[in-house]
Protein backbone atom coordinates (compact mmCIF):
# COMPACT_ATOMS: atom_id res chain seq x y z
CA UNK A 1 0.00 0.00 0.00
CA UNK A 2 1.47 3.57 -0.87
CA UNK A 3 1.65 5.96 1.52
CA UNK A 4 -0.82 8.49 2.21
CA UNK A 5 0.19 11.55 0.13
CA UNK A 6 0.76 14.82 2.68
CA UNK A 7 -2.04 16.74 0.72
CA UNK A 8 -3.84 14.01 1.82
CA UNK A 9 -3.13 14.54 5.47
CA UNK A 10 -3.52 18.27 5.12
CA UNK A 11 -7.14 17.51 3.91
CA UNK A 12 -8.47 15.28 6.49
CA UNK A 13 -6.21 17.63 9.06
CA UNK A 14 -8.37 21.03 8.01
CA UNK A 15 -11.81 18.81 7.65
CA UNK A 16 -11.07 18.19 11.15
CA UNK A 17 -10.62 21.41 12.27
CA UNK A 18 -14.21 22.09 10.28
CA UNK A 19 -15.70 19.71 12.78
CA UNK A 20 -13.98 20.81 15.61
CA UNK A 21 -13.11 24.67 15.72
CA UNK A 22 -11.05 23.92 18.99
CA UNK A 23 -8.00 21.28 18.04
CA UNK A 24 -5.78 19.48 20.27
CA UNK A 25 -3.24 17.32 19.28
CA UNK A 26 -5.20 14.01 20.57
CA UNK A 27 -8.26 15.02 18.55
CA UNK A 28 -5.74 13.99 15.51
CA UNK A 29 -4.70 11.14 17.47
CA UNK A 30 -8.38 10.09 17.82
CA UNK A 31 -8.39 9.86 14.10
CA UNK A 32 -5.02 8.66 13.50
CA UNK A 33 -3.46 11.53 12.38
CA UNK A 34 0.08 12.38 12.71
CA UNK A 35 0.19 15.66 15.02
CA UNK A 36 3.22 16.92 13.60
CA UNK A 37 0.61 18.28 11.06
CA UNK A 38 0.07 20.77 13.24
CA UNK A 39 3.26 22.86 13.42
CA UNK A 40 3.28 22.11 9.55
CA UNK A 41 -0.31 23.65 8.76
CA UNK A 42 0.20 26.07 11.24
CA UNK A 43 3.77 27.52 9.57
CA UNK A 44 1.80 26.91 6.01
CA UNK A 45 -0.34 29.79 7.55
CA UNK A 46 -3.44 27.05 7.27
CA UNK A 47 -4.18 26.61 10.82
CA UNK A 48 -3.23 29.05 14.16
CA UNK A 49 -2.28 28.46 17.48
CA UNK A 50 -4.99 29.89 19.59
CA UNK A 51 -3.85 29.01 22.82
CA UNK A 52 -1.15 26.55 24.35
CA UNK A 53 -1.78 23.55 22.40
CA UNK A 54 -5.02 24.54 20.78
CA UNK A 55 -5.65 25.28 16.95
CA UNK A 56 -8.12 26.48 14.89
CA UNK A 57 -8.51 27.22 11.28
CA UNK A 58 -7.43 30.83 10.32
CA UNK A 59 -10.60 33.53 10.67
CA UNK A 60 -12.86 30.73 12.52
CA UNK A 61 -15.95 32.29 13.43
CA UNK A 62 -16.37 31.79 17.21
CA UNK A 63 -18.43 32.54 19.76
CA UNK A 64 -17.71 35.51 22.46
CA UNK A 65 -16.95 32.43 25.05
CA UNK A 66 -14.60 30.72 23.53
CA UNK A 67 -12.07 31.50 26.66
CA UNK A 68 -14.10 29.47 28.34
CA UNK A 69 -13.77 26.48 25.87
CA UNK A 70 -10.06 26.52 25.69
CA UNK A 71 -10.26 26.70 29.28
CA UNK A 72 -12.30 23.84 29.64
CA UNK A 73 -9.90 21.84 27.24
CA UNK A 74 -6.78 22.36 29.05
CA UNK A 75 -9.06 21.71 33.06
CA UNK A 76 -11.34 19.30 32.17
CA UNK A 77 -11.98 18.89 36.27
CA UNK A 78 -12.76 22.46 36.21
CA UNK A 79 -16.17 24.00 36.45
CA UNK A 80 -17.23 27.85 35.07
CA UNK A 81 -18.34 30.05 37.61
CA UNK A 82 -19.30 32.94 39.54
CA UNK A 83 -19.09 36.19 36.72
CA UNK A 84 -18.13 33.99 33.98
CA UNK A 85 -21.04 31.95 34.56
CA UNK A 86 -23.16 35.23 35.06
CA UNK A 87 -22.34 36.15 31.44
CA UNK A 88 -22.96 32.47 30.09
CA UNK A 89 -26.68 32.71 31.69
CA UNK A 90 -27.27 36.54 30.60
CA UNK A 91 -27.72 37.50 33.98
CA UNK A 92 -26.37 40.85 35.45
CA UNK A 93 -24.03 43.18 34.13
CA UNK A 94 -20.53 41.70 34.79
CA UNK A 95 -18.38 41.50 31.78
CA UNK A 96 -15.04 39.67 33.27
CA UNK A 97 -12.07 39.51 31.23
CA UNK A 98 -10.42 36.89 33.18
CA UNK A 99 -12.18 33.13 33.23
CA UNK A 100 -13.68 32.36 36.47
CA UNK A 101 -13.09 28.42 36.97
CA UNK A 102 -14.28 26.19 40.20
CA UNK A 103 -11.68 23.55 40.59
CA UNK A 104 -11.16 20.83 43.53
CA UNK A 105 -8.83 21.66 46.39
CA UNK A 106 -5.69 20.15 45.95
CA UNK A 107 -5.65 20.59 42.00
CA UNK A 108 -2.78 22.38 40.73
CA UNK A 109 -3.57 25.48 39.61
CA UNK A 110 -2.68 26.10 35.70
CA UNK A 111 -0.48 28.08 34.32
CA UNK A 112 -2.20 29.94 31.98
CA UNK A 113 -1.34 33.84 30.23
CA UNK A 114 -4.02 33.66 28.11
CA UNK A 115 -6.71 33.39 29.04
CA UNK A 116 -6.64 34.88 32.77
CA UNK A 117 -8.10 32.76 35.19
CA UNK A 118 -9.81 33.40 38.51
CA UNK A 119 -9.77 29.70 40.00
CA UNK A 120 -11.70 29.04 43.14
CA UNK A 121 -11.61 26.21 45.25
CA UNK A 122 -14.73 24.13 45.90
CA UNK A 123 -15.18 20.71 46.65
CA UNK A 124 -17.66 18.06 47.51
CA UNK A 125 -21.44 18.68 46.29
CA UNK A 126 -20.50 22.59 46.03
CA UNK A 127 -18.51 21.04 42.70
CA UNK A 128 -20.47 18.32 42.07
CA UNK A 129 -24.38 19.75 41.83
CA UNK A 130 -26.16 22.16 39.14
CA UNK A 131 -23.84 21.59 36.23
CA UNK A 132 -25.01 22.10 33.00
CA UNK A 133 -23.08 21.79 29.60
CA UNK A 134 -23.14 24.00 27.04
CA UNK A 135 -21.59 23.31 23.59
CA UNK A 136 -18.99 25.99 22.49
CA UNK A 137 -17.09 26.09 20.04
CA UNK A 138 -17.52 22.18 19.43
CA UNK A 139 -16.42 21.84 23.05
CA UNK A 140 -19.07 20.72 26.02
CA UNK A 141 -18.11 23.15 28.54
CA UNK A 142 -19.61 22.39 32.05
CA UNK A 143 -20.55 25.52 33.91
CA UNK A 144 -22.87 25.41 36.93
CA UNK A 145 -26.75 26.51 36.50
CA UNK A 146 -28.33 29.92 37.48
CA UNK A 147 -29.66 29.08 40.87
CA UNK A 148 -26.16 27.47 41.71
CA UNK A 149 -24.26 30.38 40.65
CA UNK A 150 -26.29 32.78 42.49
CA UNK A 151 -25.73 31.29 45.69
CA UNK A 152 -22.23 31.03 44.53
CA UNK A 153 -22.04 34.96 44.63
CA UNK A 154 -23.19 34.82 47.73
CA UNK A 155 -20.80 32.20 49.30
CA UNK A 156 -18.27 34.23 47.74
CA UNK A 157 -19.45 37.36 48.11
CA UNK A 158 -16.22 38.74 49.76
CA UNK A 159 -14.48 37.80 46.81
CA UNK A 160 -17.49 39.54 44.12
CA UNK A 161 -18.92 41.41 46.46
CA UNK A 162 -22.58 41.67 47.87
CA UNK A 163 -23.74 44.18 45.38
CA UNK A 164 -22.81 41.30 42.38
CA UNK A 165 -24.67 38.93 44.46
CA UNK A 166 -27.86 41.31 44.94
CA UNK A 167 -27.78 42.34 41.22
CA UNK A 168 -27.42 38.28 40.25
CA UNK A 169 -30.65 37.74 42.22
CA UNK A 170 -32.85 40.43 41.08
CA UNK A 171 -32.09 40.22 37.50
CA UNK A 172 -31.92 36.05 37.40
CA UNK A 173 -35.58 36.04 39.46
CA UNK A 174 -36.68 39.36 37.06
CA UNK A 175 -36.07 36.72 33.68
CA UNK A 176 -37.33 34.10 35.60
CA UNK A 177 -34.25 31.77 35.07
CA UNK A 178 -35.01 31.11 38.93
CA UNK A 179 -37.24 29.40 41.17
CA UNK A 180 -36.88 29.47 45.02
CA UNK A 181 -36.91 26.04 45.71
CA UNK A 182 -33.79 25.77 43.31
CA UNK A 183 -32.45 28.96 45.38
CA UNK A 184 -32.75 27.48 48.57
CA UNK A 185 -31.48 23.96 47.62
CA UNK A 186 -28.12 25.52 46.67
CA UNK A 187 -28.24 28.02 49.80
CA UNK A 188 -27.96 24.76 51.88
CA UNK A 189 -25.54 22.79 49.68
CA UNK A 190 -23.42 25.99 49.64
CA UNK A 191 -24.10 26.80 53.50
CA UNK A 192 -25.04 30.49 53.06
CA UNK A 193 -29.07 29.81 53.65
CA UNK A 194 -28.94 32.22 56.95
CA UNK A 195 -26.74 34.58 54.52
CA UNK A 196 -29.33 34.58 51.38
CA UNK A 197 -32.20 34.01 53.80
CA UNK A 198 -33.83 37.85 53.93
CA UNK A 199 -32.45 38.59 50.35
CA UNK A 200 -35.07 35.49 49.30
CA UNK A 201 -37.42 36.21 51.29
CA UNK A 202 -37.61 40.25 50.26
CA UNK A 203 -37.44 38.71 46.68
CA UNK A 204 -40.47 36.93 47.03
CA UNK A 205 -42.29 39.60 49.44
Amino acid sequence: MLPEQPSTLEQAVLALAERQPLLRARDLTAESLPTAMLSRLVAAGKLERVARGIYSLPGQALSEHRSLAEVSLRMPRGVVCLLSALRVHGIGTQAPFEVWLAIPPHTPTPRTDQPVLRVVRMSGRALTEGIEHFEIDGVQVPVFNAAKTVADCFKFRNKIGLDVALEALRDGWAQRKLTMDALWHYAAVNRVSNVMRPYLESTTA
